[in-house]
């Protein structure tokens, strides 16, 4: 499953520079367009997953690289939180 989630990280990291090039470059009229809603819809995902899950942020090392990476990655990324605090408890 860790590979799953690994994958899911670097397919969401080559959508955001997909995002980006297209910011750059000119597309053709719709492609540019729906570029340009997909990665804002995608943003505002994580911005409300930031929002419901600021509370488990608390207590962790690095508060500020967490959201960093929620903004970035999502889903991909709070996955992890309930698989580390496993693993300190059954160390």
């Amino acid at each position: 499953m860790k590979v799953v989630w690994g994958l899911g990280k670097v397919l969401t990291l080559g959508f955001w520079a997909v995002v980006l090039v297209s910011q750059a470059a000119v597309l053709p009229v719709p492609f540019g367009m729906l570029l340009k809603l997909a990665g804002s819809l995608l943003l505002l995902t994580h911005v409300m997953e930031l929002f419901f899950f600021n509370g488990s942020l608390r207590g962790r090392l690095h508060p500020w690289s967490d959201r960093l990476q929620i903004l970035i990655f999502g889903i991909f990324h709070l996955q992890s939180f309930g698989r580390r605090q496993a693993e300190v408890h059954h160390a």
